[in-house]
């Protein structure tokens, strides 16, 4: 075959049919030729005979909800190159709008090189990716019932939440059993208490005084049965993750190497960034995928909001977390640029460019498959020495002092 051999294909998606228009290959004469097929399994593999049958060489398809997936998934490995491309990138105006038409203008900007591939990791990649998805909402869930636990207790006029750090901790646990149980004395309930909270030991007597009934009692046991359902699931699931990340061992390693990144935030990365960031050009790419760079609207020469564009949100929310964990370090390079930024820009913005940092060191640590090297806490003082000193000497002044500067000899 023609080195130069071209035939393209668009595919529009709904949750029933898929609609299919292939154009004649390039430089050849011809009507370009549509067909609809269903959904079902039978269906995807008759498309994939005929697609072949075609010689199409070129797959282009919407991301639409989650119903690309496995058209994605039975034309994968099969001799085409397929792009996932974004539905703004072909939206057609009101008014000429059909499945067809949709289905041939992706075929027509797949061929005239229109088109931006959306990112799509490996199948081992996409289904790490589902578990720790699946991870966060089952946390999530926890969460509610925990909420629902706390306002039963304020409906019922207990006010452990208001003792207690944690309210599912060792003491909230053991509380909650003893009344689901039928204990109502706050005295022996108080008895329950565990560690520190033993110092409080009478206030928590006194925060168990409400009225605690025998609904209240029917309904806690469902909200805690639910709880310590919702936690067996997590640690199963952690369990199953582990196991999965067992032959990516090494570059897990490695990110935890990096301020602010636990075993939990590097398990993430791998999943989100996929297990070869080599389908990022660089590391600006790879931060602008993921939503962690400044967004671009300017018009009339007037540049407007500069809020993120919209990226991976479950990344972003994970390297967001793992700046706040860097902001509470002592001594580290990412803690200093912290610092930096909210001095200037507040801490929303910090964080968000903190996270960003992070997710360039991360790409470079898998790219190069080196461990992260700690620059310090004064890197930024040793970055320009006289800068910093005349600011201190300022400050000091300030304050009415009078400051001399001499150079310290060598012991």
């Amino acid at each position: 075959m023609n080195e130069t051999y071209r035939r393209c294909c668009g595919i529009d998606i709904h949750k029933d049919t898929i609609v299919i228009c292939v154009l004649p290959a390039l430089g050849c004469d011809g009507q370009a030729v549509r067909k609809t097929y269903g959904t079902f399994r039978n269906d995807f593999i008759r498309m994939r005979v005929w697609l072949k049958q075609l010689k199409v060489t070129e797959i282009a398809m919407e991301s639409t909800g989650v119903y690309w997936r496995p058209v994605w998934n039975i034309l994968e490995n099969e001799g085409f190159r397929l792009l996932l491309v974004n539905p703004a990138q072909v939206k057609a105006l009101a008014g000429r709008k059909s499945d067809g038409r949709d289905a041939k203008r992706i075929a027509e900007y797949l061929q005239d090189g229109r088109l931006d591939a959306s990112f799509v990791p490996s199948i081992e990649a996409r289904q790490l990716r589902m578990m720790l998805r699946h991870r966060i909402a089952l946390l999530e869930q926890r969460n509610e019932v925990h909420n629902q636990i706390r306002d039963l207790f304020e409906t019922a006029s207990i006010k452990l939440a208001s003792v207690v750090t944690d309210l599912m901790g060792a003491t909230g646990r053991g509380i909650v059993e003893a009344l689901i149980s039928g204990e109502d004395s706050p005295e022996r309930l108080s008895w329950k208490v565990r560690g520190s909270l033993r110092k409080k030991e009478k206030l928590v007597k006194e925060s168990l005084k409400g009225s605690f009934n025998e609904f209240h009692r029917t309904m806690l046991e469902s909200h805690y049965r639910q709880y310590q359902f919702l936690t067996k699931e997590i640690t199963s699931f952690e369990e199953r993750i582990a196991k999965a990340m067992q032959p990516h061992v090494v570059q897990v390693e490695l990110l935890i190497t990096i301020p602010g990144v636990d075993r939990m935030v590097a398990w993430h990365l791998l999943a989100e960034l996929g297990l070869d960031v080599t389908a990022f050009p660089d590391a600006a790419h790879c931060c602008s995928w993921a939503g962690m760079v400044p967004g671009e609207n300017e018009s009339a020469g007037k540049q407007k909001s500069r809020q993120c564009r919209k990226g991976n949100k479950t990344l972003r929310r994970v390297l967001t977390q793992a700046a706040w964990a860097i902001s509470h370090t002592k001594k580290t390079y990412l803690r200093a640029f912290y610092q930096r930024v909210k001095a200037r820009r507040g801490w929303p913005k910090a964080i968000v460019a903190t996270g960003h940092k992070i997710l360039v060191i991360a790409f470079h640590v898998l790219k190069n498959s080196t461990p992260y090297i700690e620059p310090g806490g004064d890197y930024f003082d040793r970055l320009n020495p006289v800068t910093t000193a005349r600011k201190l000497v300022q400050r000091l002044e300030a304050l009415g002092l009078r400051v001399q500067l001499s150079p310290m000899t060598a012991v």
